[in-house]
């Protein structure tokens, strides 16, 4: 089967002038599981191309197993640097999508169409769509036979715990676990960085970097 992965190409962090983008291990994690399974994987972001990866995911204290087989994988490389343009994609074209967070969705996919309606055509032909940590932020304008898809549907997401944490609650647009439970949604979550999963039909949602391998398992075992 085929997997298409979602990245953003946002990659200023609001005012501070620093940069932000997408979190390497809400990347690394999910591909090496989904690819393990036997699927193929199709990379794409807004703008094509390389997608800006999060300085601060590259830090010794933020190292898996998985970053550093990406790390010595000059294919996934590749791969990563060459992200087909979201325009590009057609959803009948694969069997399941996927976003890895980090702040850069917040900006960018979260109003972005052809994201919005990429998810509205996986969802309405029942195929999973799997979002992770800041990620499940490009659920927030979804619409689902003319309703608000979060609304009481079970989800996660980075919590306003975590980003008061980080010390970035008043730096990023709007804090995404209010946002989702504004919208309707019964939003849950785990403890402050534990791994922390939640299915609801089709939609599979991470609460946070450490969630990413267990979100991409739960949609590996969907394409089963």
């Amino acid at each position: 089967m085929k997997v298409l992965f979602v990245l953003t190409s946002h990659d200023r962090l609001g005012n501070t002038g620093e940069k932000t983008g997408f979190w390497l291990e809400e990347f690394a994690a999910p591909y090496y599981r989904i690819l393990d399974a036997g699927h193929d994987i199709v990379l794409a972001s807004p703008k094509g191309g390389q997608p800006p990866l999060d300085p601060k995911s590259e830090l010794a204290d933020f190292q898996t197993d998985d970053t550093r087989r990406f790390a010595d994988d000059p294919q996934a490389q590749k791969a990563l640097a060459s992200t087909l343009k979201l325009s590009d994609i057609q959803a009948n074209d694969y069997d399941a999508v996927f976003y890895p967070g980090g702040h850069g969705p917040l900006w960018d996919l979260i109003n972005d169409k052809h994201s919005i309606q990429l998810i509205e055509n996986f969802l309405s032909a029942d195929k999973p769509v799997a979002a992770v940590c800041h990620a499940p932020a490009v659920l927030v304008n979804v619409q689902l036979n003319g309703q608000p898809l979060l609304k009481d549907r079970h989800v996660t997401a980075f919590s306003n715990s975590e980003e008061a944490a980080v010390g970035l609650t008043d730096v990023v647009p709007f804090l995404l676990e209010t946002s989702l439970q504004t919208l309707g949604a019964n939003y849950q979550k785990g403890d402050d960085w534990a791994p922390f999963v939640c299915v609801d039909g089709k939609l599979i949602t991470g609460q946070n970097p450490a969630s990413s391998a267990a979100a991409a398992q739960a949609l590996v075992q969907q394409l089963a």
